[in-house]
């Protein structure tokens, strides 16, 4: 477990811990809009609990939730914005390398793979790896439901001479609790996925924003699978905190109430389980804040 690299938690709720303001359709770009100063201290807060990768607040930096006609007139300044205000909170440390991973969301809207538009997906992709490039040292596609939106991704930042990670969202009903086979939101096999990775190039392959309860198995997936194909590319997970059933809603559907029963503590176990399964990138995503980030930190590297 020593190896395993500390990512940060859920940015909404930390905002709205904060005192930023959040609203649909919006949502966390509000934050960037009128209150800037509370992206970076979120930041500096997950920093501060031990975080070794900070994600820009980009995810809501598309036409789905800002429109289309501010995203072309204000989105590449909101953009770089996100940008430097994440890289500004990374440099700032002294006595370690933070990393700094553009966040690059599904531009459709989260959970919804039935409204992947390949033909239109660049447009926008592009818009996000210009802004954001000049600051960031990873490309993080993240929440994504199914493959294809991982290769958009993919053929977004090729030319960007910067490595990119791959984050799934995976189905979390009660048949995948129950130990069903691991799989994307779409329907497509975590086995699938894991064997597209291994031919992107991508540096690792993550699962996010689904429960955590499903998350060692899509883990044991790809390693699995890594091992078969002598691909050396690592796994991570950041889970959400989200309450009850979130396959028939959108992410993007205001604010999910969060699990009473994943403390801190509680949290740290699962993530145990992860590191033990193959893991070594560890975080967490929505519902997930600095006080899970700083004990996850202490379990696993002590």
């Amino acid at each position: 477990m020593s190896t395993t690299r500390i990512l940060d938690g859920g940015m909404s709720r930390e905002l709205l811990r904060l005192g930023a303001e959040l609203k649909q359709p919006e949502w966390s770009a509000l934050a960037l809009i009128n209150a800037p100063d509370i992206v970076r201290r979120v930041h500096q807060e997950f920093i501060a609990a031990g975080s070794e990768v900070v994600t820009t607040n980009s995810y809501a930096l598309v036409p789905f939730h800002i429109g289309e006609d501010r995203f072309r007139k204000e989105g590449p300044a909101l953009i770089r914005l996100a940008g430097r205000l994440a890289r500004e909170a990374a440099d700032a440390v002294t006595d370690r390398k933070v990393l700094v991973a553009g966040s690059l969301p599904p531009i459709f809207g989260s959970y919804e793979p039935q409204n992947f538009q390949p033909s239109r997906v660049q447009d926008y992709l592009q818009v996000l790896v210009e802004n954001l490039g000049p600051f960031v040292d990873i490309w993080l596609g993240e929440t994504l439901s199914l493959i294809a939106e991982a290769e958009a991704v993919r053929k977004a930042v090729a030319t960007s001479g910067k490595p990119f990670w791959i984050s799934f969202t995976l189905a979390d009903d009660e048949a995948a609790i129950s130990g069903g086979e691991p799989k994307l939101r779409s329907g497509e096999k975590v086995e699938d996925a894991a064997s597209w990775a291994v031919s992107s190039g991508a540096e690792a392959l993550l699962f996010n924003c689904s429960k955590p309860e499903v998350m060692q198995a899509a883990v044991e997936t790809a390693a699995r699978v890594f091992r078969k194909m002598d691909a050396h590319i690592e796994i991570g997970v950041y889970a959400n905190a989200f309450e009850g059933e979130t396959g028939d809603a959108a992410a993007n559907e205001g604010l999910h109430d969060t699990r009473a029963d994943l403390n801190d503590d509680a949290y740290s176990r699962y993530a145990c389980s992860w590191a033990e399964a193959g893991a070594t990138i560890i975080g967490g995503c929505c519902g997930i804040g600095a006080a899970h980030i700083h004990r996850l930190r202490k379990t696993l590297l002590g």
